[in-house]
Parts: structure tokens; sequence; C-alpha cells
């Protein structure tokens, strides 16, 4: 099935950074999976198997991403991207780990049992505002318990304004809903744990029959149905990135989606007494002063502080996080001979 480029989510943000010759000498294509070796994509045309040159790893490309490529499908240029969703990667490493590119709109897939965690959410939503994302929350399986509009309401306490649709993943209908925020040549995107029905969701919006698993009684969990990110079109015309379920979301660079979500508590932490305060036990502190008034969760403020100490760790650049273990490699040494010192006295 061929495809125009304005159909593929092509626009004018992607044909400014190109010239006439470009344009003219080269190939636009879509990315739609990242394979170790070689990535796939969609071109007017049709799709093509792709090659990337030494300079640009696969690890460097995201599914969602625009490129230009030659007659033998070698990748000329990846193009800047509008948006970008993306992680720390996990251990000690402080590379970014990419998961989308391009996604007008974030799914944010939860389910109304076990699996509903505030903070995981509140995570989510930081990513989607840092990456300049249209953030949604859909609460899947709603049929299987009896207070789905306390999940809803709950979630809509998350960030100011904040879309939370609750409904039945299998339901072409219920799941037509969520056109209202994802147009036609739209990218969005769907993120959340495993077993939530991101899987299910995206057999119901695209047409396609995926490998779904059903999740374990006894906590909620899923058995990970999805395994790699692929862009597949929706039956409305837009386009939609699956994920795997993801058991961690580290975030770096995203002192704005913080700022974003937590807008009510950043207001209020403008009226403390001190420009300094750490919203503990301050004299004049304005959040502390709700608290006590019972009009705001701790919880909330506990989550907050919490995301910000980790952004600031996260956001260390690759030379700064080896500095920082290097230097506490020396002092824990420096401590050790310290202690052998003494004892051999």
């Amino acid at each position: 099935m061929s495809h125009t480029l304005s159909d593929l989510g092509w626009s004018a943000h992607f044909m400014m950074q190109l010239s006439v010759e470009e344009l003219e000498t080269y190939t636009p294509a879509r990315i739609t999976s990242v394979h170790r070796a070689a990535v796939e994509a969609l071109t007017e045309s049709g799709p093509r198997t792709l090659v990337t040159p030494p300079d640009l790893p696969t690890s460097g490309i995201a599914v969602g991403d625009w490129v230009m490529i030659d007659d033998s499908a070698l990748v000329i240029r990846l193009l800047d991207r509008l948006t970008t969703l993306s992680r720390r990667a996990s251990g000690e490493d402080a590379r970014q780990q990419l998961l989308a590119a391009n996604v007008d709109t974030l799914f944010i897939v939860s389910s109304c049992n076990a699996d509903f965690n505030p903070a995981r959410l509140e995570r989510y939503l930081v990513l989607a505002e840092s990456a300049g994302c249209q953030p949604v929350i859909v609460l899947t399986k709603p049929d299987l318990c009896d207070d789905a509009d306390r999940y809803v309401a709950q979630a809509e306490t998350l960030a100011p304004a904040l879309p939370v649709l609750a409904l039945d993943a299998r339901d072409k209908d219920q799941a037509a809903r969520l056109f209202d925020w994802w147009r036609k040549g739209q990218t969005a995107a769907l993120l959340g744990s495993s077993g939530v029905g991101k899987s299910t969701l995206t057999a119901t919006l695209t047409g396609q029959a995926l490998l779904t698993q059903d999740i374990r009684e006894d906590d909620a969990k899923g058995r990970h149905t999805t395994t790699a990110r692929n862009l597949y079109p929706a039956t409305h015309g837009g386009w939609l990135v699956d994920t795997p379920g993801m058991r961690a979301l580290r975030l770096h660079d995203a002192s704005d989606g913080i700022d974003a979500v937590f807008a009510d508590l950043t207001e209020l932490a403008e009226g403390c007494k001190f420009r300094d305060c750490q919203h503990d036990t301050e004299p004049g502190c304005a959040i502390q002063a709700e608290i006590a008034a019972g009009r705001l969760d701790p919880a909330r403020l506990r989550r907050w502080q919490k995301l910000e100490r980790e952004d600031a760790r996260n956001s260390e650049t690759l030379a700064e996080s080896r500095a920082r273990n290097k230097a506490l490699g020396k002092f824990y040494k420096r401590h050790q001979d310290e202690a052998k010192n003494r004892k051999g006295r």
C-alpha cells in the first residue's frame, strides 16, 4: 500500500530542513522499526529496508524518525525531530535511550486494578511534557472493577487539565474516543506497564492481529507481549507506536516537564518565606501550610521532591557521571587504606 508524504506525517518542520538539491536527489522515509543491523521504513512508494552509515548506528535512530535515503536505500541524513521520547539508559551509563520520535500524542495506559500507580503515571506525564507531546491517560479494564470512576478522578488530579479516559481496549467504538486527540497524519504512542492492554488497544486501533497474553491475577502484572517498538497505520489515518512494557523510566533533562506536571506546587513554592525553602520544617512554607489545611496530599510533595532529585542526578553528562564515580571510588579507597593503617599499628 502506498502513502503520500502527508499521510506518513511529513510536515513543514521537515521540509524546511532540506535544500532544493536534497529534495531532488534523495527520498524521504519514515522509520517503522529499528533492528541491530538495519532499519525498516516507509516511503511514498512502499516499505524499504534501509542501511545506516558507519557514523549513524541504529541506536541513534528511533521509530518515527524521518531520514533521507539514496537509491541504494542508504541513510544519507537523519532529520531533526519535532519531539523526542527518551529515557536514561540503565546502570551507571548516562546515555540516552530512544523510545520514539515525532510523536504528537502520548497515550499513557494503566488499568483499573493493582497496576494503577500515581507515582509511575506522573513519571510518564513528565516524559510527555518534556518531549512536547500531548499527554492523555487511558485507563483500561473498567468493566473488571466496581469503582472505575474513582481511578478516573484520582488520575485527573495528577496534572492541570489532564484528559483521562476509561475504556475497554477491545471495543472499537470506545477506542475511537482517542481520535479526539489524534488526527489523520498524526502520530501517537502507547506507553505503560506490561499487561495493561497496550497490545490489545493497538490491535483495536489498527485492525491488526497482535500477540497478547493474559495478566497474572495475583499481582496484575502482565507477561511481556510487545518485544519491540513498531509504527503501525491506524484505521483513521494516523500512526501508532506500540512500545514494550517498561519496568523503569529513568528521567533526564526533565525539569520543564516536572514543572508542568507539578505546576500547583511550583506556584505554591513562590509564596514560601525563604527562596531556598526545602518545604520541610522551615517557617513560612506555603506548601506545608496547604498540607496542614488538608488541601494538599503530602505524598504528592514527596513524589515531586523525589523526581527533582532524580532528574538532577540523571541529567549528568557521561563525563560528569564518570568523574563522580571516580571521585567516590577514590574516597572509598582512601578510607579503606586508612582503616588498614589503623589496624596495622
